[in-house]
């Protein structure tokens, strides 16, 4: 058996092409499904992240191509989407699944919340019976990677989430935040740590907007802010600075058409949008707007790249450390395949 790794991150794409390979969580069941049936694919997960979305297979095909299968998951594709797709066998699939659940292949090096979107990938693979023995395996040997270079390094010290990022880039834009009113759309993980990022540094007027009133109303009861209806986001622009938008939605949802009328409402406010979802939020004809200006993820990652300086000096602890952990799945995979001939138990997912 043969593991592979095949996707794309912000490491080979820029978000535009990105966005056309994620896979919402809505649709996450019926893509396993659909990747189950693909030939040659005996066990599969699928990560989609913001910044990735990874294809984990296990293949008697020692020769698996990345064109082939993506077309048969995707349909149709571009010859030039295929440029910024990468393909991993063997030990680098095990070391970058280690790595990623460590937060070293994050756009913010060492953030957390990737442990838990690997986790929660595995977990709905192991759901769906899409994952085996090897897979079963070898994700839980990347979630005790993780916890082992966090526990024994400094890669998370600082600032380390995309939502502390987002509000480093309000920092810069307006100084002092306390006089801000700021809009959080969406109430999920990230908009949580950037709600936490924004009140720890002085913003004092936030305000969280979500499909679901009672999990809007939750956060921001923990921020001291104000839960705001969805259906009533758009009438809280005429005084709005930063509007932070990070939901689940698999079309934008903050457009042209709906901010035009409202701006002029605004007599040349400027509008800060900062962009966290995957895929967008934001229309890109919003960035066309007098007075609107948007940053999505990737305009994100210069300010991500100086965080970094700071635990440059922990990466070669963090390998140090993954390489060990390598090298032991290697040993395990080796003993597995001599004794391919015998017949073996399925190991149980465990979570």
């Amino acid at each position: 058996m043969n593991i592979y790794c095949f996707g794309i991150s912000h490491h080979t794409a820029n978000i535009e092409v990105r966005e056309r390979f994620a896979i919402p969580d809505s649709a996450l069941a019926d893509s396993l499904t659909r990747l189950a049936k693909i030939r040659n694919v005996d066990e599969g997960v699928l990560l989609s992240t913001c910044n990735r979305t990874e294809f984990y297979i296990v293949s008697p095909d020692a020769q698996l191509t990345v064109e082939p299968l993506f077309h048969d998951f995707y349909g149709l594709l571009e010859i030039t989407e295929f440029e910024h797709l990468f393909r991993l066998a063997a030990v680098p699939t095990v070391r970058h699944l280690f790595r990623v659940a460590s937060g070293l292949e994050s756009m913010v090096i060492g953030e957390t919340e990737i442990f838990g979107q690997v986790k929660r990938a595995y977990e709905a693979a192991a759901k769906s019976g899409t994952t085996g023995r090897i897979l079963n395996r070898l994700f839980q040997k990347a979630f005790q990677v993780g916890k082992h270079v966090r526990s024994s390094t400094g890669i998370t010290r600082g600032r380390v989430s995309v939502g502390s990022v987002a509000v480093d880039l309000a920092e810069q834009i307006f100084g002092n935040l306390a006089g801000c009113k700021i809009m959080i759309l969406g109430a999920g993980e990230t908009s949580e740590r950037t709600a936490k990022s924004f009140q720890s540094r002085g913003a004092k007027q936030l305000f969280v907007s979500n499909r679901s009133y009672e999990r809007a109303a939750a956060l921001a009861e923990t921020m001291g802010g104000r839960a705001i209806r969805y259906d009533d986001w758009e009438k809280e622009f005429r005084d709005l600075d930063i509007l932070v938008s990070s939901t689940a939605a698999p079309h934008a949802i903050v457009t042209r058409a709906k901010l035009e009328p409202i701006l002029r409402t605004r007599r040349d406010r400027p509008l800060f949008i900062i962009d966290l979802a995957m895929p967008r939020d934001v229309e890109p004809a919003v960035h066309d707007l007098d007075g609107v200006f948007v940053y999505d993820l990737d305009s994100l990652q210069t300010i991500a790249d100086r965080t970094l300086e700071a635990r440059r000096k922990e990466l070669d602890s963090c390998d140090g450390l993954i390489e060990k952990h390598v090298r032991d799945f290697q040993m395990w995979l080796n003993r597995a395949a001599e004794m391919t001939v015998l017949p073996v138990a399925t190991e149980r997912p465990r979570t």
